[in-house]
């Protein structure tokens, strides 16, 4: 079967960090996850924007909780989507949320085979980023055998580096994965973070912002090459000026990259990661 960006949706889930999508590619779809304040919920990105998210935090007397959609809610977009032959729905890595589990169930559910579900093992714009680069292929026409590739190139390829003001949202998320070995240290030092098959992994652990920028600049120009296939995505947890010089980083050092993606981290990565994230990702897609 020929895939195209007329026969083939793409769904992603709010954890890609991509809220105007649909508004962008007429074929894809945003399935929001929720997060909850005490006994109010709100669904990620709908009712409740980044801004608004860290407004709240700032004041909340307790941290918000998440959880993932249900599989009616894939189901209702699936259903949505019913003009549409094969739907990719493309989703934050299994072994951080069950977002992916429920994908499976309602495609199960709607027992059409159109559906595939695809586990990113990331998080934010790597998702993003992942369905970008199969979109490219449905523009000019792709294949199942050529999106199998292109995924399997992409989990061992691309690179993930972020960093946090404290380690306390991931640890009480449960979503610190490996990276608790970096708990409990002294004030002032900044863990390096990335995820690899899907958990979050310590990098190393430096004093200070400027030496996690220093460590940013020193792997970024080891496993990049100043290429223009090479796409970067960069994400920041109300924390602009830290983003920018991320920006101005990708641009003295590779100038030929190709800056996909510059988003707040929204309300549900947010609340794992804390204010004060800043991370960036890149894949070289020629």
């Amino acid at each position: 079967m020929n895939l195209t960006a007329a026969n083939t949706a793409i769904v992603i889930d709010s954890t890609a960090d991509f809220p105007d999508a649909a508004e962008r590619f007429p074929n894809w779809r945003v399935v929001p996850l929720y997060v909850n304040f005490g006994t109010e919920s709100f669904r990620d990105g709908v009712d409740l924007t980044a801004t608004q998210f860290y407004e709240r935090l700032r004041v909340a007397p307790e941290l918000p909780t998440t959880s993932q959609p249900t599989p009616a809610d894939f189901l209702a977009c699936y259903e949505e989507l019913g003009a549409y032959e094969r739907i990719l729905s493309i989703h934050i890595a299994s072994k951080l949320s069950g977002t992916f589990q429920s994908a499976g169930i309602a495609a199960a559910e709607l027992g059409d085979g159109r559906v595939r579900t695809i586990d990113s093992e990331t998080a934010s714009s790597a998702i993003a980023m992942l369905a970008l680069a199969i979109q490219r292929r449905l523009e000019r026409g792709t294949t199942d055998e050529e999106v199998d590739a292109l995924v399997e190139s992409y989990l061992v390829e691309h690179g993930l580096l972020f960093t946090v003001d404290t380690l306390e949202f991931l640890a009480r998320g449960g979503r610190i994965g490996r990276a608790k070995a970096f708990a409990g240290t002294l004030m002032n030092v900044k863990p390096i973070l990335s995820i690899r098959d899907g958990e979050v992994v310590p990098v190393k652990r430096v004093r200070g912002a400027q030496k996690a920028f220093q460590e940013f600049v020193h792997v970024f120009t080891a496993e990049t090459k100043d290429e223009p296939g090479l796409r970067v995505g960069i994400a920041h947890a109300a924390a602009p000026e830290r983003a920018a010089e991320l920006v101005k980083m990708v641009r003295d050092l590779r100038p030929q990259a190709e800056i996909e993606t510059q988003t707040v981290l929204g309300a549900v990565i947010g609340a794992h990661s804390g204010p004060g994230c800043v991370g960036f990702f890149w894949f070289a897609d020629p």
